[in-house]
């Protein structure tokens, strides 16, 4: 096929190094900053209560609850006054680093955008759109993305089909002229696949166990993918 007209790029695992996620002590300490009172003891068990029972229904219906809801499901069931769930959920992440993204990772995608490729970030994630572009403009490569699908902006994950014609419209061309770039397989390469998509494995340094590094559809880093591109003949129209 190779009629790529738009890149589908997965953030972590792909350009960036996973990063922390915060636990029902840091959110219970860093609103009890934002507020500027402590948070009833009950909160943090409800928090891990909530969360878990969160992510089990999720995970069965490709599903993703904000993590704002998140806080404001345990702050009612622990008694917490948190007026203003949003910001609480903001301030947890503002506190909490993001994924590192990985420098020749960035260097590549800066050299995609120069050649005139359409880049859309397509990842599953907790943090905003605003907390992630921070992240990108850090790493000098916000201007590289033309658009950004986020899983806790839309409340579907990788593999729903939700996601991925949401991609479709971010990118603005049809599933068969986009091409997916990402380190799981299941969610940036079989699943686009079976919605369409071309596809491209770039597995993580750390699970490369079993992985054929030889198949044409598959990187050893992102960083090849712009050589990739161009030993497959396909130029941004």
């Amino acid at each position: 096929m190779h009629d790529i007209r738009a890149l589908a790029i997965d953030f972590s695992g792909t350009l960036a190094w996973p990063g922390p996620n915060p636990d029902a002590s840091l959110v219970a300490s860093v609103l009890a900053d934002l507020l500027g009172r402590p948070l009833p003891a009950a909160f943090r068990e409800a928090f891990d209560a909530v969360e878990d029972e969160v992510a089990r229904a999720d995970r069965r219906a490709h599903t993703h609850t904000a993590f704002a809801t998140v806080i404001a499901q345990a702050a009612a069931r622990s008694g917490a006054d948190v007026p203003d769930p949003v910001a609480a959920a903001e301030a947890v992440f503002a506190a909490v680093p993001d994924a590192a993204v990985d420098p020749e990772a960035a260097a590549a995608v800066r050299r995609l955008h120069r050649r005139g490729w359409r880049c859309v970030l397509a990842c599953n994630t907790e943090r905003s759109l605003r907390a992630r572009k921070a992240t990108l403009t850090a790493a000098g490569i916000a201007h590289c993305f033309a658009d950004a699908v986020l899983s806790c902006e839309i409340g579907y994950r990788k593999p729903h089909p939700r996601f991925y014609a949401a991609v479709v419209a971010a990118c603005g061309v049809p599933a068969e002229h986009i091409l997916f770039v990402g380190d799981n397989l299941a969610k940036d390469v079989f699943g686009p696949r079976a919605h369409g998509f071309q596809s491209v494995h770039v597995p993580r340094a750390d699970r490369r166990d079993g992985v054929d590094l030889s198949r044409p559809d598959t990187l050893r880093h992102i960083s090849e993918l712009p050589d990739y591109l161009g030993a497959l003949g396909a130029v941004p129209v």
